[in-house]
């Protein structure tokens, strides 16, 4: 398989599904580009088209995207509960297999001047491509939104990267970046009590908790600011919530790196937090994809934990990841499904 690179672009359209339709077109258009999931919402009246393939091929699905946006999108008519800028609101690229970030920077870049020079758009550069810290995280450059848009656009600090630095109302302005593979990773729980679980994602998620003491009063600094706990896993945030549908408590967590963070690292982080409290796992679940190599390190990681070979068939890592993890306690897991490497070579025929 060729190396991959996965492209979720977002765009201010969530109510009109034949615009929609003709926007995700543009991706279909181009010959390796596999369109993986197309998701609206009218409230946020926003789209996001998900694809993947061969980095070039996904540059030029991504321009041919934000052009299609561009072309049939008018912000000045937009409304919508999403925070945004632009028609192509924001197009990030995310390295899946055998591509490395800055490759992936490369692709944002490229695409950016091409935008610029043959769309005449305002484009920002954000995460890993993002030319000055102030632009890193996709909040700062979004500030004010579409409708500051004009009075951010007449300060000279926020000259864009490549393109005009003037309001163009029906446009707007896009954002384009890097970023590494984000997990959407839930644990369930034998319990219900989302208080459990709450509990739970304070003690694992990177930022903590805060202090108490004996009383149940906020421990403060000398400066009056509330001291934290640090929790036990680096790139990780996650809460706690009650679903219905599962009768069951879960700590939900993004992992976005989760070759520091993975699969089984924060699965066992939750195992070992939930026994403290008098709980317990009962499995978990994968919302979205996820790159095939994740499921590979859970694999290797339990087949080692129990004293056996890792040196096997892929098929029977993921087969492990998939037992160990619990990934099918609640609903079925088809890693032919759930796996981005075994969609995209499905999609394109391979």
């Amino acid at each position: 398989m060729p190396p991959i690179v996965l492209c979720v672009p977002n765009i201010s359209q969530g109510r009109d599904q034949a615009v929609i339709s003709r926007i995700a077109g543009a991706v279909k258009a181009v010959p390796d580009a596999a369109v993986l999931d197309v998701d609206s919402g009218e409230d946020t009246n926003r789209t996001v088209i998900t694809f993947a393939g061969p980095p070039d091929a996904v540059a030029d699905a991504a321009f041919g995207l934000i052009a299609a946006a561009v072309e049939l999108i008018d912000m000045a008519a937009h409304t919508g509960s999403h925070a945004r800028m632009g028609a192509a609101d924001v197009c990030p690229f995310i390295p899946v297999a055998d591509v490395t970030i800055e490759r992936c920077v490369g692709l944002a870049k490229d695409v950016g001047r091409r935008v610029a020079a043959e769309l005449v758009v305002p484009v920002y550069l954000y995460g890993y491509a993002a030319t000055r810290p102030e632009r890193v995280k996709l909040s700062d450059i979004r500030r004010g939104e579409y409708e500051g848009l004009a009075a951010r656009l007449a300060d000279p600090a926020f000259k864009p990267d490549f393109g005009p630095a003037q309001f163009i109302p029906k446009s707007g302005a896009t954002a384009i970046g890097v970023r590494p593979f984000l997990l959407a990773y839930n644990v369930n729980l034998n319990t219900a009590d989302a208080a459990v679980a709450n509990a739970i994602a304070a003690r694992i998620r990177q930022s903590g908790r805060i202090q108490r003491d004996d009383r149940g009063e906020v421990v403060t600094d000398e400066a009056g600011r509330p001291v934290r706990i640090p929790g036990e896993l680096p790139h990780c945030q996650a809460g706690g919530w009650v679903v219905e549908a599962y009768g069951c408590a879960q700590v939900t967590m993004n992992l976005p790196n989760f070759s520091v963070t993975g699969l089984h690292t924060a699965y066992e982080a939750v195992r070992r937090a939930a026994v403290d409290l008098g709980a317990d796992v009962t499995g978990s679940e994968l919302v979205g994809l996820t790159p095939r190599q994740a499921m590979l390190d859970a694999g290797r990681f339990y087949l080692e934990q129990q004293g056996q070979r890792a040196d096997i068939p892929e098929a029977d890592l993921v087969a492990t990841a998939v037992r160990c993890l619990g990934l099918d306690d609640k609903t079925p897991f088809d890693p032919d499904e759930k796996i981005i490497e075994r969609r995209v070579a499905d999609l394109l025929g391979e």
